[in-house]
């Protein structure tokens, strides 16, 4: 399954919609379009991962580089509306004590509005 990426401004920071599998095939050209689409403005970023069944390390390691990136701006990341095996991954790997997880994007945004801790 080839994977699309859109994004979209959201109540708190951009939103960025992924369907397909997030894999070692794509994440080079996922974080390239990431870093054209995060602007000098962009500081809080809405990962909406309802499209995607699958996620490799590659892609950890590409979640954790834009939490990184984005912490330098003073900005977050959070992942919303994961699969059940996406959302185990993430459990495994301890990413989601690092990066927010939420049932959706409504949420996310409600959380990074907040200003809140995950």
């Amino acid at each position: 399954m080839e994977l699309s990426l859109t994004t979209r401004p959201g109540r708190a920071g951009l939103v960025v919609h992924l369907a397909g599998d997030l894999d070692l095939g794509v994440t080079p050209a996922v974080r390239d379009r990431l870093r054209q689409a995060l602007d000098d403005d962009v500081r809080n970023v809405v990962l909406d991962l309802a499209g995607v069944p699958l996620i490799d390390s590659t892609a950890l390691g590409m979640i954790v580089w834009l939490h990184k990136h984005l912490l330098e701006r003073g900005g977050r990341v959070c992942i919303a509306a994961a699969q059940p095996v996406v959302r185990s991954v993430l459990d495994l790997t301890s990413v989601d004590r690092l990066i927010g997880v939420y049932d959706s994007v409504a949420s996310a945004e409600a959380g990074l509005a907040a200003g809140g801790e995950d």
